[in-house]
């Protein structure tokens, strides 16, 4: 790995929830906590659908990582990547194209303890994983470098990340940092929950984060398209998020039992 203390991984705060570990718990992991589980329940009370919903954002990591390497992309780096679920966006693009290199980032040490996991790539390409903050664009991108040619096209992976991200944390202006950094060609990919289909719901499930300390920022489909100002949206734009390119992946089951409340999309940077 590039230069990370496993040490680190005792650092774990399990006081409060991790949207990372809630997660995992969603999708019937194991490296959560009783604290993250309490609020998953919760969230399930609110909305039963909550893991198709995880699952859905998954789905959609796997397909458009697939459509970027038929697409002749081959280099990734993963914000938010979350504990270590098979398969993983490596595998994803290695099968299409071996010689791809993927760059992990997320800044929960639990990521860190299992991050050997999300090294097991091909001979021809490469794997790292690197402990950042999304917040911190300039150490992700520092580290990047390590294992990524920034001179050629690379595709910025954020799924299900941003809604944990404020406006006034400078959600927006934190994407344009590391779009700024990459070249031409390169691709930001996103998905984001959105409060458009389930208002009170969604305010029901946002104090209650907010109350165990974590950030939800629900936002429209306007304010999710605004990530993409500059961009070339590959089709079919800003879609529900298990109705982009569906022909890519096998189908969710429960994702057309009612609205996906979140969105997706791919764009280019010219």
């Amino acid at each position: 790995m590039t230069g990370q203390d496993p040490t680190a991984a005792t650092q774990i705060d399990t006081s409060r929830p991790h949207p990372a570990r809630m997660y995992d718990w969603y999708l019937g992991g194991k490296d959560n906590y009783p604290v993250d589980e309490e609020m998953g329940r919760q969230m399930l009370a609110l909305d039963p659908r909550v893991p198709v919903m995880a699952r859905v954002n998954r789905a959609f990591m796997h397909r458009a990582t697939r459509w970027l390497a038929q697409h002749g992309v081959r280099q990734f780096l993963d914000v938010g990547t979350g504990i270590p679920t098979e398969p993983n966006l490596h595998q994803i693009a290695q099968r299409v194209a071996p010689d791809s290199r993927v760059v992990y980032c997320d800044n929960d040490p639990i990521v860190l303890a299992h991050a050997a996991a999300l090294l097991r790539g091909t001979p021809e390409g490469a794997t790292e994983y690197l402990q950042a903050d999304v917040r911190d664009p300039a150490a992700i991108i520092e580290g990047a470098k390590k294992v990524l040619d920034l001179d050629r096209p690379v595709a910025l992976s954020l799924v299900a990340l941003l809604h944990f991200v404020s406006d006034e944390d400078g959600a927006h202006e934190l994407v344009g940092r590391l779009l700024s950094e990459l070249p031409s060609g390169s691709y930001l990919v996103m998905t984001h929950a959105t409060a458009d289909f389930t208002p009170e719901e969604s305010a029901a499930a946002t104090e209650k984060l907010k109350a165990a300390g974590v950030t939800l920022a629900l936002r429209s489909r306007e304010e999710f398209a605004r990530f993409f100002t500059g961009l070339e949206l590959a089709d079919p734009g800003v879609e529900i998020v298990h109705k982009w390119h569906p022909e890519l992946g096998d189908p969710v089951p429960g994702q057309d039992d009612g609205v996906i409340p979140g969105y997706g999309a791919v764009g280019r940077k010219a």
